[in-house]
């Protein structure tokens, strides 16, 4: 059994920055690929980003491009996003997910385990 605690959130000003980390443990880390989504309040969850399990393909959502980067160290069981010039609509909690695969996915349904969630909020 996977296990994902998600850290990093908190409130944030608009063109601010925060790192999400998600840390895995129970399970094969290396051999899954990790994804980010998030859903804000009143909306379905939505795709963030996507990595694959070597960490060399990656794939984010066209609303977070240029802003937010996904990336994993495989040596320390750990998923991370970096967020970069933050907007008042990237308001959500944020999921990291693992699937039991090693290719990347942007559908939720594709994975197995989730964290419980870290709530970014950005507001002036």
């Amino acid at each position: 059994q996977v296990q994902l605690v998600e850290s990093g959130g908190g409130l944030v000003q608009p063109g601010g920055s925060l790192r999400l980390s998600c840390a895995a443990s129970g399970g094969t880390f290396s051999g899954s690929a990790m994804g980010w989504f998030r859903q804000a309040p009143g909306k379905e969850r939505e795709f963030v980003a996507t990595i694959n399990w070597g960490g060399y393909r990656t794939l984010n959502a066209d609303s977070v491009k240029g802003r937010f980067t996904i990336s994993r160290d495989n040596a320390k069981n750990t998923l991370y996003l970096q967020m970069n010039n933050l907007k008042p609509e990237d308001t959500a909690v944020y999921y990291c997910a693992a699937r039991s695969s090693t290719d990347y996915s942007i559908y939720d349904f594709a994975y197995i385990y989730w964290g419980q969630g870290t709530q970014v909020t950005v507001s002036s």
